[in-house]
């Protein structure tokens, strides 16, 4: 805990204070500090900082997961080789108890602002403190388990004595915090304050924790209270929602902007192809490619639209609206991976041009001939820049958590069906009511809609750090990631064991097992596809994070997670 000790020592020191995402305008350094209405919203401008929530943007938890793929290499989570010293654990906690005591700082310092800002504004900036403080502590005790825990100012004696607390003793007051927040926080605020924390978002917020905990009727009732508001909708175009250009839509719960007039973006270069001046580091894996059903609403080992020749033909639209289709324009260029195609169209000058999102033509072209389409668009390829929002939470995820928490209290009914429908329909640029036009659900046991309801989940938030934590919540961990990535043979053995020039990608669909998991051992064995990577996920000690082992040297009192 020598950086949490050194942290709470000199924070109130040094509390840095900012506009949203841009640098700081100015410190609070003085004992007066958090006396006016200006002050305490600088303070909180920095618990919307990328720095805290950096854990769950950049596809940092994709990456972890099944739903990614990275050329040969793996992430050490999959491999199975954390232990205590691994820095993606020890960021996270670092970061997490930063936001924690910048939020406690707040708190404790409200009384220099009494007489001097209204009561009920005091109520709503302190609410937003509340709700961050919720969110990180939630955000501990689903990845760590039992975690240190404090609401006050700790002097560096108290930091080292101090210990793990029962995480049902810190999710109490999580769902008090949340509760203070949802009673405080406004429903919406003027245009000038759209990227702040409101009712709505306390309300998501909570639904999102208590449903990683099992918490179910809690999970519902949030969720359900959240869409009672009526102030927000799926946004008419799935793919269009993700782009830079889409700002402030009603699906939007709760967003970190950023912005190219700000300095606020991101490096893109990594995920867009390599004909347009990519890199193409990592790709959407083959398993999240499988989990697209067909249009029937059949996984593609079972529905006899599926044709392996025509892979992305009859699938569900988020497949193609999240997958670059083959043959189809992309940045200004026709996407081929086809070992065959050594050239493609340029689609501005009209001119062929070398394929380098082959492997016939660059060696470092996909690996699995999958390239990421949602969210990317020309901004990408300008400058290798981007500034989409941060998605953090979104109106379809509210709709699915709630669908999720009646279905495992097995309260099965209308609702159910119309919200994972709601979210389905919007896909297929349809009104829910049309349930001839996209494959509604109609089914009503608990195991059928349980299953559906999660590989709904998978194909609705592919590469928005949703699938990693709910691989860990649904114990799938240990089915997912023991099983090996695949990829295409390299070019020359393609050629020659694969005599059907049109399936180079695979010859027949994998089969897919009652998780919606892919298995492509069967091709393996027939020597038509290759191992890229083996995963070796351990579930004696991977379900929590180990504690970082600095922490663990200086404070006797802070015990390991089990098998570390």
């Amino acid at each position: 805990m020598k950086k949490l000790i050194a942290l709470i020592a000199l924070l109130p020191l040094l509390l840095g204070c900012t506009k949203l995402d841009v640098n700081p305008l100015s410190e609070g350094s003085s004992e007066n500090w958090y006396s006016d209405e200006t002050e305490i919203t600088l303070a909180l401008n920095d618990l919307y900082r990328t720095y805290l929530w950096d854990f769950e943007i950049n596809y940092n938890t994709e990456r972890m997961s099944d739903n990614w793929t990275q050329r040969q290499a793996i992430d050490a989570f999959p491999a199975g080789s954390v232990n205590s010293e691994w820095s993606r654990s020890e960021d996270l906690w670092l970061s997490t108890y930063k936001g924690i005591t910048r939020a406690n700082t707040i708190l404790n310092s409200l009384d220099n602002a009494t007489g001097k800002v209204a009561e009920a504004k005091i109520k709503q900036l302190a609410a937003e403190a509340s709700l961050m403080r919720a969110v990180f502590y939630a955000r501990l005790v689903f990845y760590y388990g039992d975690v240190p825990f404090y609401t006050g100012y700790l002097n560096i004696d108290d930091a080292f004595e101090l210990g793990r607390t029962d995480k049902e003793v810190v999710l109490q007051q999580v769902y008090k915090d949340f509760d203070a927040a949802i009673e405080s926080l406004p429903v919406s605020y003027g245009s000038n304050e759209l990227g702040r924390a409101t009712k709505g978002a306390a309300l998501a917020f909570k639904a999102r924790a208590a449903l990683y905990m099992g918490d179910w009727v809690i999970a519902r009732d949030a969720a359900k209270a959240c869409m009672d508001l009526q102030v927000y909708s799926l946004h008419p175009n799935y793919g269009e929602y993700f782009l830079s250009k889409t700002r402030n839509s009603p699906e939007t719960v709760f967003a970190l902007p950023r912005s190219f007039e700000l300095g606020s973006s991101w490096g893109a270069k990594n995920f867009y192809t390599r004909t347009p001046g990519g890199s193409a580091v990592a790709q959407p894996s083959w398993e999240l490619f499988c989990a697209y059903p067909c249009t029937d609403g059949l996984p593609i080992d079972e529905s006899p639209l599926f044709n392996p020749r025509e892979p992305f033909k009859n699938r569900d639209p988020r497949c193609a609206m999240t997958i670059v289709e083959f043959g189809t324009e992309h940045l200004g260029v026709i996407y081929n991976p086809n070992p065959y195609a050594t050239k493609v169209l340029n689609m501005e000058t009209e001119k062929m041009v070398a394929n380098k999102d082959t492997r016939s033509v660059d060696t470092y072209a996909s690996y699995n001939g999958l390239a990421l389409k949602k969210g990317v668009d020309e901004d990408w390829s300008d400058n290798n820049e981007t500034d989409f929002d941060i998605r953090i939470m979104r109106y379809a995820d509210v709709l699915l958590m709630y669908a999720e928490a009646q279905i495992e209290l097995n309260e099965i009914d209308a609702s159910v069906l119309d919200a994972i429908n709601a979210v389905r329909a919007r896909a297929y640029g349809v009104d829910v009511t049309n349930t001839t036009a996209y494959p509604a659900l109609t089914a009503t046991s608990q195991e059928q809609l349980r299953k559906e309801l999660r590989n709904e989940r998978r194909i609705e938030f592919a590469w928005e750090n949703r699938r990693f934590d709910d691989l860990l919540r649904w114990r799938l961990a240990e089915k997912a990631l023991i099983r090996p990535i695949y990829g295409i043979l390299d070019p020359n053995d393609l050629k020659q064991r694969v005599v059907d020039q049109n399936l180079w990608f695979y010859s027949q669909a994998p089969e897919i097992d009652e998780n919606w998991l892919p298995d492509f051992s069967a091709l393996h064995n027939a020597g038509t596809v290759k191992v890229l990577v083996e995963r070796n996920f351990d579930k004696e000690r991977q379900y929590l994070f180990p504690i970082p082992s600095k922490e663990i040297i200086i404070n006797k009192n802070l015990k390991q997670n089990p098998n570390y």
